[in-house]
């Protein structure tokens, strides 16, 4: 077969579209609801959003992971699974931040689709994890407490190092950027909430990441067998319903319809979130344990 002459393979090359060049900064809600269209799992990709201010999501269709900026290093809450870290790791750089740059991760709570994803991180990273006294065993070994309602019923995943440990109003700081720790067991026996303010400009705004408060459980597991639990876990949604907060986050987007509110369905800003999340909670504990007393009446 003969060449082209040069002129026409000059012409075609041209007239070639050329490749897309690599996003950078946060995608517009327009891109992350294609990329995520019909998708909530736990590692499904998505491209990095910005909530508020300095404060980015950076996780999965189904899963949130915030990254939250300052001039002097980063934080990352939540890791999602150890599937979904290489498109964590590519947001957070498609966002111009340096992975060994952050310095710090923190975690809601020590399931597999939420923790799974810590150690690759801080393989990636080299940032010191935080957790509370009661999630560490957890996060390290990967493996649910045998108390956690979930237990038998999540994967195990690889532990990450916890390099210090939280108290209940104890605060992380890291330059100007100041996280409070608020102990929240119930969802899972070391769940963590966290909240703190981020500014654009004069417009500052109280930020909660409040932890999963839903009463779900492995098969055969009955919230009515355990009232020290539902006891704790009834004065964590009292406790959540309490906190402050114009923003509400959540680790599963859907629980707070974060999308829609960043998409403008519904206003993004409500300073009854978190009430409204734990009223939510309450009602749920409830009817669970209306039907599994409707399930002994019926034996």
């Amino acid at each position: 077969m003969k060449s082209l002459p040069v002129p026409i393979l000059a012409a075609i090359v041209a007239s070639a579209p050329l490749h897309a060049a690599t996003p950078s900064g946060p995608a517009s809600m327009a891109e992350h609801q294609r990329q995520c269209a019909g998708k909530d799992g736990w590692s499904d990709p998505a491209p990095p959003v910005r909530i508020f201010a300095n404060v980015y999501d950076v996780g999965s269709c189904g899963i949130t992971v915030l990254l939250i900026t300052g001039a002097k290093g980063h934080i990352l809450i939540d890791g999602a699974t150890a599937q979904a870290v290489p498109a964590i790791i590519a947001n957070i750089e498609r966002l111009g931040v340096r992975p060994r740059d952050v310095k710090y991760l923190l975690s809601t709570h020590e399931h597999v689709d939420h923790a799974g994803g810590l150690h690759a991180l801080q393989q990636r990273t080299g940032a010191s994890l935080i957790a509370s006294a009661a999630a560490r065993p957890m996060l390290e070994s990967g493996t649910p407490a045998r108390d956690d309602p979930q237990h038998g019923g999540l994967d195990a995943f690889t532990g990450a190092r916890v390099g210090r440990i939280v108290r209940d109003g104890e605060a992380v700081t890291l330059g100007s950027l100041r996280l409070t720790a608020h102990l929240t067991p119930g969802h899972s026996p070391g769940g963590t909430s966290w909240s703190w303010t981020a500014c654009a400009g004069k417009n500052c705004r109280r930020i909660v990441y409040a932890d999963s408060l839903s009463a779900v459980s492995a098969d055969g597991y009955r919230f009515a067998d355990h009232p020290a639990y539902v006891a704790r876990l009834r004065t964590t949604i009292a406790k959540v319903a309490a906190l402050r907060c114009d923003l509400l986050i959540t680790p599963h987007p859907s629980a707070s319809a974060l999308y829609d509110r960043l998409a403008g369905t519904v206003p993004l800003i409500d300073s009854k979130a978190c009430a409204r999340y734990a009223a939510a909670a309450r009602s749920n504990l409830d009817k669970r344990l209306a039907r599994e007393a409707a399930t002994v009446k019926r034996r």
